[in-house]
């Protein structure tokens, strides 16, 4: 490997922090190569690409957002994270794992949910988590998850929790069970003041659902989507990506979701990471996000193109990708123009910029004209293609780490930056999780 630059990472067995190198391998591509003196050394594809597209990639690094509060560093990154002083980026959203409890058993899942019957914060513990948030520079945006958050009866006053403490944007992560199986369910959570459904989608066949999620859930995917729709509550699809599983199917779901435009927002991707519990193999050829791009420009026939999209700037750019569309009358996209520095360079700017466009309205007393029907219009016709590379214990770097933006609220920790928090080594022993 023809090395370019040096970092740190963990060794995937013990979770001991060590030196980590990155260069060009023998395919070309930009490899993560590090050595524990206990465990041997471990190699793992980070970029499709050669060095000239890997370096050009990261156009936003341009610093000036550092939190406002962080905590002494400890024992190190990543083992006293809460958010540290020695972390580089404020925070943008922040998950409440409102509840162990999750009403699936999937073979894929990040919490490792739904093993048992569980147990839901307090709502003291909530009120608590909400004021620690605010100490820490927010607020922020919230991402009310689990388990499975609605399991629980009392979302609404959860949000109205925060919403008494200045919080306004309130995502809900579900796997849409509820969503379908409740008559009136999205339009009781739409008067309590989520703003959107962020609803797990991993394709348009059950056979993904199975391997996913341990059984046939397309029927009731359709049906959350159906019924939020109806009650204008909106939903921004979420697919796991796996290698062999559905990576042939983005340009499928993309599809779906344009076809349902305003009331599906858009897409976020999520390739898989191989942390908690993970019941599949980690195949030899990763999923990248050139891979991942590549994928998106051949099954959408070139109406998105790789080159319509950018990295994060608020954090790492080999973190995320995203671009916007807009729907033309006759149903095609154009790409609209890449923000300089890619999306957002300031935690603040991400914030603001998922609650715009994911986010329910409010819908005026009167239908609008002039210049507010111009911004209705444009709202309702905006689609955005977005996605997460969340690391695991093999391709960590805490470079990358310390840019991280999605927090864990942890009562006793902080801000955990989310990869951080699900870390697990290869026998599934967690860092942070109990």
């Amino acid at each position: 490997m023809r090395v370019f630059s040096a970092t740190e990472s963990v060794c995937p067995v013990c979770l001991r922090v060590i030196p980590a190198e990155r260069g060009v391998g023998d395919d070309g591509y930009i490899h993560m190569r590090k050595t524990c003196p206990e465990h041997g050394s471990f190699d793992v594809l980070l970029w499709e690409g050669g060095i000239v597209d890997y370096l050009k990639w990261d156009t936003a690094g341009e610093g000036g957002n550092r939190p406002p509060v962080t905590v002494p560093a400890a024992a190190g990154c990543p083992n006293s994270c809460g958010l540290c002083e020695n972390h580089e980026s404020a925070g943008c959203c922040a998950l409440l794992e409102l509840t162990d409890r999750c009403n699936l058993h999937c073979p894929v899942c990040f919490a490792s949910a739904g093993d048992g019957q569980g147990r839901d914060l307090t709502h003291g513990e909530i009120a608590r988590l909400y004021d620690m948030l605010l100490e820490r520079g927010g607020p922020f945006n919230i991402q009310l998850s689990g388990g499975e958050p609605t399991v629980r009866d009392d979302l609404p006053e959860i949000v109205a929790l925060g919403r008494e403490r200045g919080f306004t944007y309130f995502q809900l992560n579900t796997n849409g069970l509820r969503l379908a199986e409740e008559e009136g369910y999205a339009e009781k959570l739409l008067r309590g003041s989520v703003s959107c459904a962020f609803l797990q989608f991993d394709g348009l066949d059950d056979g993904v659902y199975r391997a996913l999620r341990g059984r046939e859930l397309l029927d009731i995917k359709l049906r959350a989507v159906e019924n939020c729709a109806r009650a204008g509550l909106p939903v921004v699809l979420v697919p796991t990506v796996a290698p062999g599983v559905n990576d042939s199917m983005l340009g499928d779901i993309l599809r779906f979701a344009l076809e349902r435009l305003p009331a599906v927002r858009g897409v976020h991707i999520q390739p898989i990471s191989y942390f908690g519990r993970c019941s599949l193999p980690e195949p030899e050829r990763r999923l990248t996000i050139p891979r991942v791009l590549a994928e998106i420009e051949r099954q959408t026939g070139g109406a998105m193109r790789a080159e319509d999209f950018a990295g994060g700037g608020a954090e790492s750019a080999y973190c995320s990708f995203h671009a916007s569309y807009r729907r033309a009358r006759d149903g095609s996209i154009k790409a609209l123009p890449r923000r300089r520095g890619g999306c957002c360079v300031k935690s603040a700017e991400a914030r603001d910029f998922v609650a715009g466009h994911w986010g329910a309205h409010e819908e005026p007393d009167t239908e609008p004209d002039g210049f507010d029907k111009f911004l209705a219009e444009a709202r309702d016709n905006t689609f955005t293609v977005s996605g997460m590379l969340f690391q695991d214990a093999m391709n960590l770097d805490l470079e990358r780490l310390r840019r991280c933006y999605i927090c864990e609220a942890d009562l006793e920790r902080g801000m955990v930056p989310f990869c951080a928090y699900n870390l697990t080594d290869s026998a599934g022993r967690a860092l942070y999780r109990r």
